[in-house]
């Protein structure tokens, strides 16, 4: 039941980060996206420090009874690493196609339980059958036309190993440490950096921050704040493998929003692609659904 809790939750992140993709393309007209990454990062911390506050008589018993393990340290580094990655992924759209960066940055799929495995993990055979589905679906849904490489899909390729990363350092504490801790901290890391790299590379400009007000609360709260503590609370009961599959999905939920907000056409091809994703999600988590259900004759 836990690995099921766990799931759900990162299915529901994968569906907040893909609605809010939306919100990122229209919050980056006219701001720079460490601007934009400051901005967003910074409503994140407000939006989950309450939710952190809530917890506090929680924490206060497990100090009494020698059972809290803060995560502050642990989001240090998980803040530094994400912002590494959506710095490359940043970067990388301003030399290709948002179609082959996504498609290239979901590479993790692939990548994470090789890690896995390097690292002494044993996975079953559902896990690769279900990452190749799911990579042949990214595929059909994110590229269009030549697939030549650029400088462009090489540093969104990097982005795709720190993104394997950050899952990997995540599934590393999420069930040593304090949840909520873990996201303050890796948002107060990575609203830092991009202020710093903003106000070194971009013209911050505080009135065109005040026109893209609404992409960035809703990128902030949504994304920021709510879907990666989803993430670190999913990780917390679900293996590494299982959840760079179920995250994937982002790329699914991003084309429907695209399609249901935006109006934007999808192909047959694409459509397959969305449905061979959710196969691979679906054979990943057999097991985990079959063990969870009964059925009463």
């Amino acid at each position: 039941m836990l690995r099921l809790k766990g799931s759900l939750c990162l299915l529901l992140a994968a569906f907040l980060w893909g609605v809010t993709f939306v919100a990122q393309l229209v919050g980056m007209d006219g701001i720079g996206p460490f601007t934009y990454g400051f901005a967003r990062y910074v409503v994140g911390v407000f939006a989950i420090l309450p939710v952190w506050y809530l917890f506090h008589g929680k924490r206060v018993n497990a100090r009494i009874n020698g059972n809290y393990h803060p995560g502050w340290k642990a989001g240090l580094g998980a803040g530094a690493i994400m912002f590494v990655a959506s710095a490359f992924q940043q970067c990388a759209l301003q030399y290709t196609t948002a179609g082959k960066t996504a498609f290239i940055t979901c590479l993790y799929i692939i990548f994470v339980p090789i890690m896995s495995v390097i690292i002494g993990k044993v996975l079953n055979k559902e896990n690769w059958v279900g990452a190749i589905a799911a990579l042949v679906g990214l595929y059909c849904l994110s590229i269009k036309g030549d697939f030549s490489l650029n400088y462009g899909d090489f540093l969104a390729f990097i982005c795709s190993i720190f993104w394997s990363l950050h899952i990997m350092y995540i599934d590393r504490f999420a069930d040593r440490k304090d949840n909520i801790e873990i996201s303050v901290a890796q948002l107060i890391v990575c609203a830092v950096l991009n202020c710093f790299t903003a106000f070194l590379l971009e013209q911050v400009v505080l009135a065109d921050i005040v026109r893209a007000w609404f992409p960035i609360v809703f990128a902030g709260v949504m994304s920021s704040g709510i879907a990666f503590t989803l993430q670190i609370v999913g990780q917390k009961y679900a293996e590494p493998a299982h959840a760079a599959i179920i995250m994937s999905l982002e790329s699914v939920f991003g084309a429907l929003a695209g399609w249901v907000v935006l109006s934007e056409q999808m192909t047959g091809t694409e459509i397959f692609g969305c449905v061979l994703m959710l196969a691979g999600m679906l054979i990943t988590q057999g097991r985990v659904i079959l063990r969870n259900t009964s059925f009463k004759i």
